[in-house]
C-alpha cells in the first residue's frame, strides 16, 4: 500500500514537474523564495498594528508562534523522523527532475514552505477574517508557494499536502492557545 501510494505521488510529481515553461520558471523561482515575500510580512504586520492596536500584539505573537511551531513540526521532527528523500535527491528519479533552484536539504517530507505559509494564512484567517475579508487571499498565495517546490523539483505532493495539514493544525492549536490565554487574563481581571 506505501508503495503504491508512493508510486503514484512519484508519477504525479513527474507531471507536474514537467509542466515549466521559460516565462513561468523566474514566477516560480521568487514564488518559492522565502525573502522575496518580506514586504507581504511587513505589510500584514503594519496593517494588524494600525487596526488592531491595543490587541496587535496577542495576534501578531498567536500568528508568529502557529508559523515557528509549523516550521518546528516539519523541518525539527517529521523531516529526520521519516527521512524521505526529496525528488532531486532521489537516485532512481534525479536525473528526470526538472531543479529551477538548488535542491536544497537531503530530506523533504513534509514541505516546510507549506507548512509555515498554511500556518500563516490559517492563523491570519482565524483571527482577522472578521475584521477584514482580504485576509482570505493568504490562501491562495500559501497554495502559489506551496505548488513552487514541486515545480522546482524539490517536493513531492504528498511533502506539499502534508506539510500544508500540519500548518493548518499548528495554527489551529495556536489560536486556541490564545484563547485559553485570553480567558484566563479576563478571569483575573486582565483586559487583553
Amino acid at each position: 500500500m506505501v508503495e503504491t501510494i508512493e508510486a503514484w505521488d512519484t508519477e504525479l510529481f513527474l507531471w507536474l514537474n514537467h509542466r515549466h515553461a521559460a516565462w513561468l520558471d523566474p514566477v516560480m523561482y521568487w514564488a518559492s523564495d522565502q525573502f522575496f515575500w518580506i514586504p507581504l510580512y511587513a505589510a500584514l504586520l503594519a496593517w494588524i498594528a494600525v487596526r488592531h492596536q491595543s490587541r496587535a500584539l496577542l495576534i501578531i505573537l498567536a500568528i508568529a508562534a502557529a508559523v515557528g511551531l509549523a516550521d518546528y513540526v516539519a523541518s525539527g521532527l517529521m523531516k529526520p523522523l521519516f527521512m524521505r528523500f526529496r525528488p532531486c535527491h532521489t537516485l532512481e528519479i534525479k536525473r528526470l527532475v526538472y531543479v529551477l533552484r538548488g535542491c536544497g536539504g537531503q530530506y523533504g517530507f513534509v514541505s516546510s514552505h507549506a507548512s509555515t505559509t498554511f500556518a500563516l494564512a490559517t492563523s491570519a484567517c482565524l483571527l482577522l477574517c472578521q475584521h477584514g475579508r482580504w485576509v482570505v487571499l493568504l490562501f491562495p498565495w500559501a497554495v502559489l508557494v506551496s505548488y513552487s517546490r514541486i515545480y522546482v523539483g524539490v517536493h513531492y505532493p504528498l511533502d506539499v499536502l502534508a506539510g500544508a495539514g500540519v500548518g493548518v493544525l499548528c495554527a489551529v492549536a495556536m489560536v486556541r492557545l490564545r484563547l485559553l490565554v485570553l480567558r484566563r487574563l479576563e478571569g483575573r481581571g486582565i483586559r487583553a
